[in-house]
């Protein structure tokens, strides 16, 4: 049986998802994206999880993108352009995932890979890890990863990303806003599980909601946004899990969630 593209792990309160393709710099390919999509559902049926972490396998690289080989398509150019696709609709399984979702970027993430670290809800890079979008210098340009880069960061600086290829470090990815923390490559674990701990201590369905609800506010103009986020505090306040925050607080206790 062939080995799969994406690991799905699962220890204590953490899903974690592997991208395993180190001989191929995990690469993306058709099949890694299908199984990426396959363990978020996974991590979402599954109630022992309560945090999911991205990441590849092996200490160099995270992603290096697509894996141009595998994603011809089958049935001419539409078909073609159906496998292209699929790497958006990728995009937006992640950050539609119910439960929270951290990169732990252990190396290189590149092209489609800075991709899948935008998408995550929190991104924990190793200090040597390196960032950018070299497909300009093959003649194309990161369309898809461009609809992400252009919510993290300002217009000149998506657009320097874009069109020079250049590749820049941890530290100027975390100035830049597209990774919450850096830290030595033996950290990295350690930074990872604490963050996913805070993460895991929450209400998974008031996460939920929270995060639809900065989804659909991020593309609203403001007054929409305000309008829509009064409605959803209102289904917030209807939440049990806001009843027993709030008792849990005036009690001074730690909360029983019930992700209800």
């Amino acid at each position: 049986m062939d080995e799969p593209h994406v690991r799905y792990e699962l220890d204590g309160s953490i899903a974690r998802l592997t991208i395993d393709r180190p001989d191929l710099r995990n690469a993306l390919s058709e099949r890694a994206m299908r199984e990426l999509s396959e363990g978020l559902a996974r991590a979402e049926r599954d109630p022992a999880a309560r945090v999911v972490v991205l990441t590849g396998a092996g200490p160099k690289v995270f992603c290096a993108g697509g894996d141009l080989s595998t994603m011809s398509g089958e049935g001419g150019f539409l078909g073609g352009h159906d496998a292209r696709r699929g790497y958006g609709l990728t995009l937006r399984r992640i950050q539609e995932c119910a439960k929270p979702t951290i990169a732990r970027v252990n190396g290189h993430a590149l092209a489609g890979g800075l991709g899948l670290v935008l998408a995550c809800d929190l991104a924990i890079a190793a200090e040597g890890a390196g960032f950018g979008l070299p497909e300009i210098d093959r003649g194309l340009f990161p369309m898809q990863v461009l609809a992400l880069l252009q919510r993290h960061v300002g217009r000149k600086q998506a657009l320097w990303l874009t069109m020079s290829g250049t590749r820049i470090t941890a530290a100027e990815a975390l100035a830049l806003g597209l990774v919450n923390r850096v830290v030595p490559a033996e950290a990295l674990d350690a930074a990872v599980g604490e963050i996913a701990r805070v993460l895991a201590g929450k209400s998974l369905a008031v996460l939920a909601l929270g995060k639809r609800a900065f989804a659909t506010a991020e593309d609203l103009p403001l007054p929409a946004a305000l309008e829509h986020l009064a409605s959803q505090l209102s289904l917030n306040i209807l939440a049990e899990d806001a009843s027993e925050g709030v008792t849990a607080f005036l009690e001074k206790r730690t909360p029983n969630w019930k992700d209800r």
